[in-house]
């Protein structure tokens, strides 16, 4: 193949991986139908974190009203933009009853996911539930039938990054074969820090830190592995065949449950990979780190980032790509790599692609991207993950999970 042949078909010619245009475009909000009135439950981290993509999206939402059952979370929540407005709930219920809202935003602990979902679902709300999905498989096969009993609602699932253009990106290189056979998969998303957050009085303890608490968490295989586990299923309409877990509280042993420190392997039977996904609290050198290993080349992916190596064989094969007559020249990083760039405005935070997708999907009755049936999914892995990890043994995927 001639080298310009390569570069076109790469979508090299503008000096990068350009994201086609009319992807492109998907991910800009239309004004379809309206302001949708929306409320969220659970005013922690990430429903503040959500709060404030809100305000960037003023002509797609309003919220209308505010949940939590700690005052103090709901008058700090108050503060954000026009959420001052909203009327403010201790108890989800009234605010599922409440008329002026059409959509809930769920984040509250793990192991209330599925019961509020499925409360604003039989209220009739549109539902966009954080992940991981649900707490266990049993839920998520259970939140699974319930949605489908009711197409006119949507409920998609927080898996925010398989929103991003940068992902969906990733997902067309891998179809159209710029890694060729993929075999490995690295993941890790390492931090230095307990992972706990101040409490006000010993009382709260468990409700704010519940993340350490087995009861209620599915530790850092739910809070952040399973973003990436999500996106090996998407990208290559896979799932888990078989699990390995090891883990341990490590370094911190300061009354948690749930481990500080965690390696999950997972065998792709159909696929013919091998996933290795990783995290600690113990060491942040490298944080956020995705890896794809194929036969042609390597995807290396960030949050905001990816890169694109060739194999040398590759090379060999297509020439050295160095630029084509009339077209910028494609640009390297020093390790050898090109960037994947998505256009030219650096991509935004994955939750603002993420509650556009829910906006449009409501609006246009199809189905997200991040739906029921994906959330679940994911959520089985986790399931099995942890499972592996804390009863040392193999966790088998069984035909049971598979949905659609």
């Amino acid at each position: 193949m001639l080298r310009r042949d390569f570069c076109k078909q790469a979508g090299l010619l503008t000096g990068s991986l350009l994201l086609h245009h009319q992807l492109a475009e998907a991910f800009a909000p239309r004004h379809l139908t309206g302001k949708i009135r929306i409320g969220i439950i659970g005013c922690g981290d990430r429903g503040t974190g959500l709060l404030k993509i809100l305000q960037e999206l003023p002509s797609l939402f309003e919220v209308t009203a505010l949940c939590d059952e700690l005052p103090f979370r709901l008058h700090d929540a108050q503060k954000i933009g026009t959420a001052s407005k909203a009327k403010t709930y201790a108890d989800y219920h009234a605010l599922l009853d409440s008329r002026a809202v059409e959509a809930v935003i769920i984040s509250v602990p793990l192991d209330r996911h599925f019961q509020i979902a499925k409360d604003a679902l039989l209220a009739g709300k549109q539902v966009y539930l954080e992940k991981t999905m649900t707490y266990d498989i049993a839920q998520a096969l259970e939140l699974v039938r319930l949605s489908q009993q009711r197409p006119n609602q949507t409920l998609q699932i927080g898996h925010q990054y398989r929103s991003s253009p940068l992902y969906y990106r990733v997902k067309e290189m891998i179809k159209q074969g710029y890694l060729g056979k993929v075999t490995q998969i690295d993941c890790r998303w390492d931090r230095n820090g307990s992972w706990r957050r101040p409490v006000p009085e010993p009382g709260l303890e468990r409700k704010i830190n519940w993340r350490m608490y087995r009861e209620y968490s599915g530790g850092l295989a739910a809070e952040l592995l399973s973003h990436q586990l999500d996106f090996i299923n998407w990208a290559f309409d896979t799932h888990a065949d078989e699990v390995f877990g090891t883990g341990g509280i490590d370094y911190y042993k300061d009354g948690r449950e749930t481990y500080d420190n965690v390696q999950v392997m997972v065998r792709y039977t159909q696929a013919g990979m091998v996933g290795n996904f990783g995290a600690t609290c113990g060491n942040a050198r490298d944080g956020y780190l995705f890896k794809l290993k194929g036969t042609k080349g390597t995807i290396s992916l960030l949050i905001d980032q990816g890169i694109y190596y060739p194999e040398q064989e590759t090379l060999k094969q297509y020439g050295t790509v160095d630029g084509v007559t009339g077209a910028t020249k494609i640009t390297w990083d020093k390790n050898g790599g090109i960037p994947i760039v998505t256009g030219k405005e650096p991509l935004k935070d994955g939750s603002w692609y993420a509650l556009s997708d829910f906006y449009r999907a409501i609006s246009e009755k199809q189905l997200p991207d991040s739906n029921v049936v994906t959330g679940a999914r994911a959520a089985c892995t986790v399931h099995l993950a942890n499972r592996a990890i804390y009863n040392h043994t193999v966790e088998k995927w069984q035909p049971a999970y598979d949905l659609s």
